[in-house]
């Protein structure tokens, strides 16, 4: 492999590593939502 190819996989490793950390926090997200709005359940008022 060269140099550009090594400098080219290298950033795009480092760059998927933030994507796929926020993308399973939307993840849960989304889920968690989802099952509350299907459940029914709101948030607890004061």
């Amino acid at each position: 492999m060269s140099a550009l190819e090594s400098i080219i996989w290298h950033t795009l490793g480092y760059a998927a590593m933030p994507v796929i950390f926020i993308g399973g926090f939307v993840g849960v997200f989304v889920v968690a939502a989802g099952i509350l709005k299907m459940t029914g359940k709101t948030p607890v008022e004061d």
